[in-house]
């Protein structure tokens, strides 16, 4: 294999001639076998937009030659464009606070640029990593906020599917809305309730999952570019400053501003946990309404049986005709996995000393994570089960006249004590508590079938005694 010689602070190292990487990435590279996943494309594309905003200060204020800057803004472009991100192979978890996956980004984009400008890979003379591309920048701003700008581009199609998720559920709301059930607290019998209201709650809770996430974008909308090494803003240009923050936000679409203190912003990561602990809060709701759904459709024959999950695939290897639900059982999954992340980023966030945290690499990777399987599992959750669940509506009502729960309706007309004997003998004789009601002479006909009318238990309505 051809090589070129590069050479850094610790020595020299031989780099593929035809790598756009140069040495320090490559030390990175060595240095940390730990995933085997390289950094996220997003964080990629986020570091070339800073890169491109930077350059683009730099020409204006003039700190940066125009030819050599116009060559790094044609690079970035490549880059947010989708290329050269082969040349980007750092592992996802690294020490060094970000160093590497920062010096990449400023290699492949100084390399790129030395090609513009007809030179070759590795010629630093023309555009230098540290000196052009890193201006008035240090990995401990820039990574940071390639970080916040990618969960602002991942966190838009979580919302999306979670949106989906929400009418989903308001549909099926409506459809079930006149099918009436057994309530269950503790998994015992307790009242009626109508199987729309059921998933209407189900919605219920998605919907504050949406709203808690829109929200959530403003712990992540504060960047601490400009700032730095620790936040007191050494190196960079006051011009470039000011300016860094309109061009960055022109070129993301993002709705980023610069914290109000940028030392504070640089060590600190506790919006980034708020981000965290919003997703695991949508992702234990999640998994409980998988847990509900396994409930309601468990059997068939000899569980609850009162909804029926859409058959996605053979549930045995040995058992003929056996379904399982797999769609629940994977968003439970997700779910467990999001709850182990969120204490992992919890760790990170901790582990920061005084002027920086070093540990955000495996807290964007397992954030990242996060919100991403978040997503999916939600997309499959509607379109492999939600819009496909069928009810039983006529096994609901047997379960429904067979049980002692709609006893709890006679207990403003006779009476906590009294309904409890009724409950009692019901079970032990096997009697309807409506015929032991009747046979007692403790309500008339037409008054206690008004009482026990199954429909107008899950309704609020007057009491009259």
């Amino acid at each position: 294999m051809n090589t070129r010689i590069e050479y850094d602070s610790i020595g020299s190292m031989n780099v593929p001639i035809d790598a756009y990487y140069g040495i320090q990435t490559l030390r990175g590279n060595k240095n940390f076998n730990i995933t085997g996943k390289k950094i996220h494309p997003l964080l990629i594309v986020s570091l070339a937009e800073i890169k491109k905003a930077a350059a683009i200060t730099n020409k204006e204020i003039g700190l940066l030659d125009s030819n050599i800057a116009d060559a790094i803004i044609t690079a970035c472009d490549e880059i947010i464009n989708g290329n050269l991100h082969d040349q980007f192979i750092v592992d996802a978890i690294q020490g060094g606070a970000g160093t590497s996956a920062n010096m990449n980004a400023n290699e492949v984009i100084a390399n790129r640029a030395i090609e513009v400008l007809g030179g070759k890979k590795g010629d630093y003379s023309l555009v230098h990593p540290n000196d052009d591309v890193n201006m008035c920048q240090s990995t401990n701003d820039v990574f940071p906020t390639a970080g916040k700008l990618t969960i602002l581009k991942l966190l838009p199609t979580a919302i999306k599917e979670l949106e989906r998720l929400y009418n989903a559920l308001m549909i099926k709301s409506s459809e079930f809305d006149d099918i009436i059930k057994m309530g269950r607290t503790q998994l015992q019998d307790a009242v009626p309730i109508r199987l729309g209201q059921s998933f209407h709650a189900f919605a219920s809770v998605i919907g504050r999952d949406i709203n808690r996430l829109n929200k959530s974008k403003s712990e992540v909308s504060s960047v601490n570019i400009g700032g730095t090494a620790i936040g007191t803003s050494i190196n960079a240009n006051t011009n470039y400053i000011s300016n860094i923050i309109k061009n960055l936000k022109h070129i993301t679409g993002e709705n980023i501003y610069s914290a109000s203190d940028l030392i504070d912003a640089t060590q600190n990561l506790d919006g980034l946990v708020s981000v965290s602990g919003t997703i695991k809060t949508c992702a234990i709701n999640l998994s409980k309404i998988a847990n509900d759904l396994r409930l309601l459709s468990s059997g068939p024959k000899t569980g609850l049986g009162e909804i029926n999950l859409p058959a996605m695939q053979n549930g045995s290897s040995i058992m003929p005709g056996k379904i399982n639900p797999v769609i629940p059982e994977v968003v439970s999954q997700v779910s467990f996995n999001i709850i182990g992340n969120d204490f992992t980023i919890n760790m990170a966030a901790e582990a920061g000393q005084l002027e920086l945290n070093a540990f955000e690499p495996v807290l964007f990777y397992n954030l990242f994570e996060s919100i991403e399987t978040l997503s999916h599992a939600v997309s499959t959750f509607v379109d492999n089960c939600i819009v496909g669940i069928t009810a039983n509506a006529n096994h609901c009502i047997e379960l429904l006249e067979s049980s002692v729960g709609i006893a709890t309706a006679l207990c403003p007309y006779i009476g906590y004590k009294k309904s409890a004997e009724i409950a009692k003998k019901s079970l032990s004789t096997g009697i309807s508590i409506k015929n032991l009601v009747l046979n007692e002479g403790l309500i008339s006909k037409d008054k206690l079938d008004t009482i026990l009318n199954p429909l107008s238990m899950t309704n609020a309505k007057a009491i009259t005694i």
